[in-house]
C-alpha cells in the first residue's frame, strides 16, 4: 500500500468515526436530539427507502456533489440503525462491516479462492449458488416456487415485485396462450373493479385494484415494458406540465377554474411536445 493510499484510508476511517460519534450523541439521553431519540427502526424504513431512490436519481440526473450528499444521507440510515440496536445489545455497525465483508470473500471464490470462471455469467450463477447454500435453499421447501415468490413480495417495491412474481409464474407455464388471454383478464379485472366501488366495501375495493394493476402488469410483460419505468415517466410528464403552466399564470393555481386548468394543461401539453421535437 502506498503512503498517499494509506493516508487516505486514515482520514476516510476519522470520517466515518465522527459520523458515529455524531449519531451517538443524537441518541444520547443526555443532551441528544429528542426526534432521534424517539425513532425506532420500524419508524426509520420509510428513510431508508427514501435515501435509497434519492441515490439512484442523483446517480441518474444529479452532480458529484449531489451524488456525494445523497450517498451520505443513506450511510446515515445505515449507521442510525447499527447505533439503535448497539444501544441494545443486538449488533454493531461492526458487525454490519464485517458480515458484509465475508460475505463478499465467501461469494467471490475466484477473487479470494482457487475457483475460475470465464465471464461475469458464471460469477453471477456462482453467487447465486452460493446464496442459495448460504440461506438453506436447497431444501425441498426452499425449492418451492411459492417460496421464493413470497420472497420477492417481501423484498421488493410492489410494481418490481409484480413483475418478478408474473415471470417467474410464467417460466413454470403458469401463463397465458396468447396476448388476448392477457387482455380478456385485464378488462374482467377492470369490470369487477367497477363492481366492487359501486357495491363493496373499502377492503374488497382495494383489493380489486390490486388484481386490476397485477393484470395491467402483466400487458406490460407481454410487450417486454418495464411497469415502473412507465409511471415513473408519467409522474415526470405530470409534473413538467404543471411547471409550464405555474411559468405563465400569475396567480395560484387554485385560483383557476376547472376550464382554466384544462386549457392550461394542454398548452402546456404541447409546448413540451413542440419542445422534444
Amino acid at each position: 500500500m502506498t503512503k498517499d493510499k494509506e493516508q487516505n484510508n486514515v482520514e476516510t476511517l476519522a470520517a466515518l468515526q465522527e459520523l458515529i460519534d455524531v449519531v451517538a450523541k443524537l441518541r444520547s439521553p443526555d443532551g441528544g436530539c429528542p426526534w432521534d431519540l424517539a425513532q425506532t427502526p420500524e419508524t426509520l424504513t420509510p428513510y431508508v427507502i427514501e435515501e435509497a431512490y434519492e441515490v439512484v436519481d442523483a446517480i441518474k440526473n444529479g452532480t458529484k456533489a449531489e451524488i456525494t450528499e445523497e450517498l451520505g444521507d443513506l450511510l446515515l440510515q445505515v449507521v442510525l440503525q447499527a447505533q439503535i440496536a448497539s444501544e441494545s445489545s443486538q449488533f454493531s455497525l461492526q458487525d454490519v462491516a464485517q458480515s458484509i465483508a465475508q460475505k463478499l470473500i465467501r461469494r467471490h471464490p475466484h477473487v479470494f479462492g482457487d475457483v475460475s470462471v470465464q465471464n461475469a455469467e458464471e460469477v453471477r450463477q456462482n453467487w447465486e449458488q452460493i446464496k442459495a447454500e448460504e440461506k438453506g435453499e436447497a431444501s425441498p421447501d426452499s425449492q418451492k416456487l411459492s417460496t421464493k415468490l413470497s420472497r420477492y413480495n417481501r423484498t421488493l417495491p410492489p410494481l418490481n415485485a409484480a413483475m418478478k412474481i408474473s415471470q417467474k409464474a410464467a417460466d413454470v407455464g403458469f401463463e397465458w396462450e396468447n396476448i388476448d388471454g392477457v387482455w380478456a383478464k385485464f378488462h374482467e379485472e377492470l369490470q369487477e373493479f367497477q363492481q366492487a366501488l359501486a357495491t363493496e366495501t373499502p377492503e374488497r375495493q382495494q383489493a380489486e385494484l390490486g388484481d386490476l394493476l397485477f393484470a395491467v402488469i402483466q400487458l406490460a410483460r407481454w410487450y417486454n415494458l418495464d411497469p415502473s419505468a412507465a409511471l415513473q415517466g408519467t409522474n415526470q410528464r405530470f409534473v413538467q406540465r404543471l411547471q409550464k403552466m405555474e411559468a405563465v399564470v400569475s396567480r395560484p393555481l387554485s385560483d383557476y377554474s376547472l376550464d382554466e386548468l384544462e386549457a392550461l394543461w394542454q398548452q402546456a401539453k404541447a409546448q413540451i411536445a413542440k419542445e422534444s421535437q
